[in-house]
């Protein structure tokens, strides 16, 4: 009962301090033609109400105030990025309540929209372009946005990006006003899936990794359970994820069980999401 009380608690908690963002669901063969493209990031999202910066679950970041001096003021959403393939960097570094100033200078805002109730996304990228273009800071950068006329040159594309260390592509509907929540207005399309599960134990090591991780054992919303034995570093066999966090792991679609094919981990889940069974 206390435990059903406190994850009450924690849920209304994080739902109220969470921010009004816009989720996206994954690509599934809508006309490209009505939409904006980008580089998906892989970083933090940040949300700038024009004064503060927080993640999109509600938590106050603490950047240096050299960093978000000469930002514009007004509400900006975008991801907090150190570049292709420097995701731990991110991590290590914007989520700290001590800010490092040396780290901090290695991260850019990528700002991709500047939300309001009337706008349409194609008005809301001119307005957040002209707002960075404004200012004079060299720590916020607005994000690029293109079109492709077809399936099979969004894969292409996609492609191209991914082979240069992109994590994917976003496709933003052109004329989508913004509205809190997942919808297909924002849409992903990457070269794999990815998703959550729990740590339940940890699987011993052999030959070259005698005395390390060889595998974790996970579990996943649905109760179902596989192991993950890719994707880590010496680091992290040495000293592996702690038994009841979560992480994030990579994958190419599901067996016939409904488990995820070629898992592979990717790093620890931080902060509340939601726990989704894998599609």
């Amino acid at each position: 009962m206390k435990w059903c009380i406190a994850t009450w608690l924690f849920a209304f908690i994080t739902s109220a301090n969470a921010q009004e963002v816009q989720l996206a669901t994954r690509y599934d063969g809508e006309n490209v033609q009505d939409y904006l493209v980008s580089e998906k990031l892989d970083g933090i999202r940040g949300i700038w109400d024009g004064e503060v910066l927080r993640t999109r679950q509600g938590q106050k970041l603490n950047p240096p105030g050299w960093f978000v001096s000469g930002w514009p003021k007004v509400w900006l959403d975008g991801e907090l990025w150190a570049g292709r393939n420097q995701f731990g960097t991110v991590q290590n570094t914007v989520l700290d309540a001590i800010p490092n100033h040396e780290q901090w200078r290695e991260i850019r805002y990528m700002v991709f929209d500047a939300p309001d109730n009337f706008s349409t996304f194609e008005q809301r990228v001119k307005r957040y372009q002209a707002l960075v273009s404004d200012s004079e800071s060299a720590y916020i950068q607005a994000v690029d946005q293109f079109t492709v006329d077809s399936a099979e040159q969004l894969y292409d594309q996609l492609d191209a990006m991914v082979a240069l260390g992109a994590e994917g592509l976003m496709l933003h509907r052109k004329t989508a006003l913004f509205r809190s929540g997942r919808s297909d207005a924002l849409l992903k399309v990457k070269k794999y899936q990815d998703a959550e599960a729990k740590v339940v134990d940890h699987v011993p090591g052999q030959g070259k990794y005698s005395g390390q991780l060889g595998a974790l054992l996970v579990e996943l919303a649905d109760g179902k359970r596989f192991k993950i034995g890719t994707g880590f570093s010496d680091q992290e066999r040495a000293q592996p994820p702690e038994i009841g966090v979560f992480i994030t792991f990579r994958y190419q679609g599901l067996t016939s069980t409904g488990l995820p094919r070629f898992a592979s981990y990717q790093r620890i889940r931080q902060g509340p999401f939601e726990f989704r069974v894998p599609q």
